[in-house]
């Protein structure tokens, strides 16, 4: 359903905006430029207790849809949604010997809706010559859905419900389930380039901060295996460790780094379709 949803609404939005491209005079004074249509595809890259040096080794897919009104020739404000994959393992941090240890791993799916206000550094009158290119700056505010999993047995394991470092357990009345559900800040630049009086192209790169430490399902320290149903998956998981030696999980030793909220980053090509209205002529 959610494939079908995206497809019917990216074909409308190429339908209006070529109809509105086929009308679009730039010798007319009359018309105005009111916004855009686009679509948006590039990598995700994941950053949090798993990638804390901020490695970009390990992208996965992105794409969305957005709506950008125009107000005036600097000034846009946005609506955008995103699908995207995140993950990474700690097989990849070969240069520290506690997280090669730590063994951990994560993957998840991202949806996301958020508002941005894009503020340019040129002028931009698509079908002007001396002003169809600038860059610019994004930022503004949005939500986004989150359930890490992990491979066990050859088998998906979804994390949060278990509990992986004690959240709903008797030994931590302090640690709750985390929601699946958090707020982001997106910040980044952009370019854009006027490719004809009805299409740009452009490219962005945005960070997003969020609002939870559990993207990847590890923050705070190991809850123990005692503390856990012998023989049970959330047993197994909350310390993988043993598959790489002596298990380290002791209750109460790091497992994360708590002091930092997890974050993923977006570098994306756009390609926008513009919307124009047609402005009464005035007296002369």
């Amino acid at each position: 359903m959610k494939r079908l949803l995206i497809t019917g609404l990216g074909l409308f939005c190429i339908v209006f905006s070529v109809c509105a491209q086929e009308r679009y005079d730039p010798e007319d004074q009359s018309l105005v430029h009111e916004g855009e249509f686009g679509i948006s595809a590039g990598a995700a890259h994941y950053f949090g207790d798993l990638n804390p040096d901020y490695h970009f080794n390990r992208p996965k897919p992105a794409v969305g849809l957005f709506f950008r009104k125009q107000f005036g020739n600097y000034i846009a404000l946005r609506v955008a949604g995103h699908f995207a994959q995140v993950g990474y393992s700690d097989i990849y941090n070969t240069q520290n010997a506690f997280e090669l240890r730590r063994n951990l791993s994560f993957n998840s799916n991202i949806w996301e809706l958020g508002i941005q206000g894009d503020f340019n550094f040129f002028k931009f009158i698509p079908g002007d010559a001396n002003h169809r290119s600038t860059p610019y700056i994004t930022f503004g505010v949005g939500l986004f859905s989150f359930d890490p999993y992990a491979y066990y047995q050859g088998q998906k394991v979804y994390l949060r419900e278990l509990g992986t470092e004690g959240q709903g357990t008797p030994a931590y009345p302090g640690r709750k389930p985390y929601a699946n559900i958090a707020a982001y800040i997106p910040l980044g630049v952009g370019y854009k380039y006027n490719l004809n009086p009805g299409m740009n192209i452009g490219f962005e790169v945005v960070y997003r901060f969020t609002t939870t430490d559990y993207l990847d399902d590890v923050s705070t320290t190991y809850a123990g295996i005692d503390n856990f149903p012998k023989g049970s998956t959330a047993a197994a998981l909350q310390d993988r460790s043993y598959e790489t030696g002596t298990p380290i999980g002791v209750a109460g030793k790091q497992r994360g780094y708590s002091n930092q909220n997890d974050g993923y980053l977006f570098a994306e090509i756009m390609l926008s379709f513009n919307i124009t209205s047609y402005r009464c002529p005035t007296a002369k």
